[in-house]
């Protein structure tokens, strides 16, 4: 094949000729560029930038975008100081954007012994934000770590304070509020710029192999609770019940005093009213007391016959069919 390109001369060499004009042009260029681009920065809507001048603390940047000395000599540290941040531990959540959102070593983090020396797998999340971002960045080389560690001595120091019952029911509340306030009271005191919104316990519950024999607890307990919320409700319904029959049955009693004592007095003062009159005319009082008498008595008297006591013929003058009721039927006389 042949080659079509022509072949230089063998005593002909080829020189390239750089300017150092050129360079130090390019270089120039190229070091302004490079200032320019690093003399800006952007700081979030949820962050802050903390910026340092040859290391040392300057100022704190608000959102937006903000210039800076070039070339390094100021830099500029993005802080999340508005964003809710979570830590969690014995378990890990998919898509976590904090590298330090959960640990590798979840099994070992979340197994404790309880102050009854019982085992207890406990999974617990602190939410928290950045309240000082200066505190946050120099006070500790990796306050993320360091929080991951309080935690976890501070919920060890709160399970081992507890029996297992506590732990595994009636005491996780109470154990989120004290985890909290220690938590806070320590990251305080050694001023790491973190604030501990809340702490919530998630899973509690006792190791695979005595897995069962805390599940039976527990339904004994669930039985024993509904059987006395039942108690507490037939308790209620029947507790007003019979209050209300006993205050029905006390004003009916007092009705009924009320109305005796009532019916006492007019008795007692229509007597009064009667022994005036007696006294004032005996004999006419005596003949109209009887005569009232005689009129309530005589129309429920049945088969009796009052006579004069001076009358000579008695039976007579007695009806004596019409006072047993009898009558005198027809006799009929006719034949078929």
């Amino acid at each position: 094949m042949a080659n079509n390109f022509p072949s230089l001369p063998n005593n002909r060499q080829i020189k390239l000729e750089i300017s150092p004009v050129k360079v130090l042009v390019g270089l120039g260029v190229i070091f302004l560029l490079v200032g320019f681009f690093s003399s800006f920065y952007t700081v979030p809507v949820d962050s802050v930038a903390v910026v340092q001048r040859f290391g040392k603390y300057l100022a704190t940047t608000e959102n937006g975008l903000h210039f800076k000395l070039p070339w390094g000599i100021d830099t500029a540290t993005i802080v999340p100081t508005r964003r809710q941040l979570k830590m969690e531990f014995g378990f890990g959540s998919m898509g976590a954007s904090n590298p330090y959102q959960f640990s590798d070593e979840q099994e070992e983090e979340k197994s404790m012994v309880t102050g009854d020396l019982n085992a207890a797998n406990v999974e617990w999340v602190i939410q928290y934000h950045i309240d000082n971002p200066q505190d946050y960045l120099f006070n500790f080389a990796d306050s993320s770590a360091t929080l991951r560690d309080i935690s976890e001595a501070v919920m060890r120091e709160i399970v081992g304070d507890r029996t297992i019952d506590e732990v595994l029911t009636v005491g996780r509340t109470e154990m989120a509020v004290k985890a909290q306030e220690r938590m806070q009271k320590i990251i305080t005191d050694l001023k790491m710029g973190i604030a501990i919104n809340q702490v919530q316990m998630q899973d509690v519950k006792p190791p695979r192999e005595v897995q069962s024999s805390f599940d039976e607890v527990n339904r004994a307990q669930q039985e024993k609770e509904q059987k006395i919320n039942v108690a507490n409700g037939e308790y209620n319904r029947q507790v007003p019940r019979a209050k209300g029959e006993a205050e029905q049955k006390i004003s009916a009693a007092q009705g009924y005093a009320t109305e005796r004592i009532n019916q006492a007095e007019g008795d007692a003062g229509r007597f009064t009213a009667l022994l005036t009159e007696y006294l004032k005319a005996p004999e006419v009082t005596r003949r109209r007391i009887y005569l009232e008498t005689m009129t309530e008595v005589l129309p429920i008297v049945r088969n009796k016959v009052i006579v004069d006591d001076k009358a000579p013929q008695f039976l007579p003058m007695m009806q004596i069919p019409a006072i047993k009721g009898q009558t005198t039927a027809p006799t009929n006389n006719s034949r078929n």
